[in-house]
């Protein structure tokens, strides 16, 4: 009994390692753009990811037939946006000191609609369920996501000026 549930055990983490080795490089993408932070500094979408991925090898026999990179999107999506409120303020003001990633112009909202529509491909309505918001909602929501990326972006605030020592 023992040696079939460690026959089971390698290779469930066979599977889902060849999963990773396939899919992680386009989630992390997926991860960096949503949190805005630059590729080569995105620690915390790499602590996102991680958490997805935990939870997909948590499920993983459970998915019976169900595509293991869809779940891992839809976890990474609903771990990114139940947090998303607590780095916001953080980010509106480091955004304009360090800079960040691509769409860091773009409210958190305006980030995971865009990402999961453009960069995943994932339907409208699809979205909408997957978010909880009206399908017209997210189309309003991506429209005006396209426009703020497409719009030249505002100048950069000027430094504060040096205190003056009399």
């Amino acid at each position: 009994m023992r040696e079939r549930q460690a026959v089971q055990q390698r290779r469930r983490a066979r599977e889902f390692e060849a999963f990773v080795a396939g899919a992680a490089g386009r989630l992390l993408h997926a991860a960096t753009l949503l949190t805005a932070e630059p590729p080569s500094d995105n620690a915390r979408a790499q602590r996102l990811l991680t958490a997805a991925l935990s939870r997909t090898y948590a499920d993983w026999d459970r998915l019976r037939g169900e595509d293991p990179y869809d779940r891992t999107r839809q976890e990474l999506a609903t771990r990114f946006a139940r947090g998303a409120w607590r780095y916001h303020r953080v980010f509106v003001r480091r955004w304009r000191v360090v800079g960040g990633g691509v769409l860091e112009r773009l409210t958190p909202q305006e980030r995971l609609i865009l990402v999961l529509r453009l960069y995943e491909g994932v339907a409208e309505e699809q979205a909408a369920a997957q978010i909880g918001l009206p399908a017209e909602r997210v189309r309003a929501i991506c429209s005006r996501a396209i426009a703020t990326m497409r719009s030249k972006p505002p100048a950069q605030a000027a430094p504060f000026p040096e205190a003056v020592t009399p």
